[in-house]
């Protein structure tokens, strides 16, 4: 097969028209600081907090409409297992992350000026805590760049017929310069015209996917087992706790990721953080309906008479690649590269946003906070520069281990809401947490969660949990173990966080073992929450 020589060259429009978007919000952005007298940290990861609700409700959407989103979606609807049933319930969680996030963080951190969410925790436990978590929030982002590169690289090789490589590393390429060039600024901006680009692409391509001749009507395969499964799904009830453990996963998983919290504190105001994050939720819909329309005819369609052939993608267990074959099969060549234009924008849009991200986190939180206070604005420039470019290159490196993909999600996915998630609702929320209580959180809830074993990693648990049971020679887990681990790590952070308030406070043990100075911080108090951190602010 010849390489698609008018898809690449519709491919170069799209990457023109997000780098030229990115060089012209770079502009802007030089414009703004000079006119406000900003500093560069504060210019080139928060665009100076002057984000409007318009461009604010865009990027925000972006960070979750990604190629992981639209392509996972489509593959979803076109699992029996899942089908429309699950895939509904995955697109809410998502939808209900940005009302969580809304409604618990975004007002609460955009009040404090926070640079990243790592702030709270420097305010409140020090830098050293804070340095570790931040390493935490640091390789989420980095996982993420594969993650999102990967599934680009197997759709543009399929259809444009590129290597894998050159496919992953452009796309990359683009990213990186338009990152560096105008920061959160060029971020938001190309945000606007992805998202615009995402929204046409998918809207083009649903119909005529949906009118292939080989295509059944797919409100007849809804409930009919005819050329595959019926695509409203076949949940077992056996595995209702696993999807409301998948559910809570994404709803309050999201709000660990750096990512989601540089749209709120770059906004104008508080309100406005708060705002965005509740439209992004009703929005994602908008974004989410096309690809479920097409896994349902991808579901529908008769293999056997298309130029795929037979047998379906789902018995060759490329169920992975269902929207890459079902844009070649089953459009017309011109229509399948817009398709293929409107992913790459889409995961364009989740890899910049991790770039900055990752920047973010390691130069306010390690670099100028840990090793260099003293860090001069143009020092700390080049500092995010450097991070970025090498976030870029590691995470893209990593692309090329594409078997992978799994693995980077998981690992990004989990610390998120095991880890970062707890530890961020107990620093706002809690008075009694402390440094002791977190460092016990982070040695109690990820330890269990390997304990507990994955099935898609080959993780056999080690604990098993009431339900886990012995299927054809693996054990499967059907209780909410996500979930468990997640409040084992609240309830650890809780529990040593008063624990050593008692200890130190009442004298049990001297004050000189007290190194995180928790006396000097709080009297031990009940475990209710408040309404912010209040306490040693002024620590460091």
């Amino acid at each position: 097969m010849a390489i698609n020589v008018p898809g690449v060259i519709v491919m170069v429009v799209f990457y023109l028209l997000v780098l030229g978007t990115g060089i012209w919000a770079s502009f802007k952005s030089k414009r703004k600081q000079k006119e406000s007298a900003a500093t560069g940290m504060e210019m080139v990861l928060l665009g100076n907090r002057s984000i409007n609700w318009v461009v604010g409700i865009f990027t925000m959407t972006a960070t979750w409409v990604g190629g992981g989103f639209i392509g996972g979606t489509a593959e979803m609807m076109y699992t029996p297992s899942m089908g429309l049933t699950g895939t509904v319930v995955l697109v809410m969680a998502y939808s209900s992350s940005f009302v969580v996030g809304g409604l618990l963080f975004a007002k609460k951190m955009r009040e404090r000026n926070c640079v990243t969410m790592l702030d709270p925790f420097h305010f409140k436990y020090g830098k050293e805590v804070a340095a570790t978590l931040s390493l935490a929030s640091l390789f989420t982002d980095l996982t993420w760049v594969p993650s999102t590169l990967i599934p680009l690289g197997g759709l543009m090789s399929v259809v444009l017929d590129l290597p894998f490589s050159v496919c992953i590393w452009i796309s990359a390429a683009v990213a990186i310069t338009y990152t560096l060039m105008g920061g959160l600024y060029s971020v938001a901006y190309t945000d606007v015209i992805q998202l615009v680009l995402i929204f046409i692409g998918m809207w083009v391509c649903a119909p005529f996917i949906l009118m292939n001749p080989h295509t059944l009507d797919i409100s007849q395969t809804l409930m009919n087992n005819t050329l595959h499964a019926p695509w409203i799904g076949q949940p077992e009830l056996k595995k209702i706790w696993i999807m409301i453990d998948e559910f809570l996963f994404f709803a309050f998983g999201a709000s660990g990721y750096q990512t989601f919290h540089q749209r709120n504190l770059s906004a104008s105001s508080p309100a406005t953080a708060k705002f965005i994050c509740i439209a992004a939720g009703f929005i994602l819909w908008i974004f989410g309906i096309p690809p479920i329309l097409i896994g349902a005819a991808i579901g529908s369609t008769d293999w056997n008479q298309t130029t795929y052939g037979s047998p379906s993608p789902y018995e060759r267990g490329e169920v992975g690649l269902a929207l890459s074959i079902a844009l070649q099969h089953l459009t017309p060549t011109f229509i399948s590269v817009i398709g293929i234009g409107c992913m790459a924008a889409a995961v364009m849009s989740s890899a910049d946003s991790a770039l900055l991200s990752a920047a973010s986190v390691f130069t306010s939180n390690i670099y100028k906070n840990t090793l260099r206070p003293q860090a001069s604005d143009r020092e700390i420039r080049w500092v995010i520069c450097a991070s970025v470019v090498v976030v870029g290159v590691v995470g893209t490196s990593l692309s090329s281990l594409k078997s992978s993909s799994i693995l980077f999600w998981f690992i990004g996915a989990e610390i998120s809401f095991i880890i970062v998630f707890p530890q961020l609702l107990c620093v706002l929320y809690f008075n009694i947490s402390n440094s002791y209580g977190s460092i016990m959180g982070l040695l109690v809830g990820f330890p269990l969660r390997l304990l507990s074993g994955d099935q898609s990693l080959g993780l056999e648990p080690v604990i098993h949990f009431p339900g886990c049971t012995l299927e054809d020679g693996v054990y499967v887990q059907y209780a909410p173990v996500k979930t468990i681990c997640m409040l084992s790590t609240i309830a650890a952070i809780l529990l040593f966080s008063y624990l050593a308030s008692v200890l130190f406070n009442k004298g049990v043990l001297p004050e000189k073992w007290d190194v995180f100075k928790v006396k000097a911080q709080h009297s031990p108090v009940p475990l209710s929450p408040v309404g912010g951190v209040t306490e040693q602010e002024e620590r460091n």
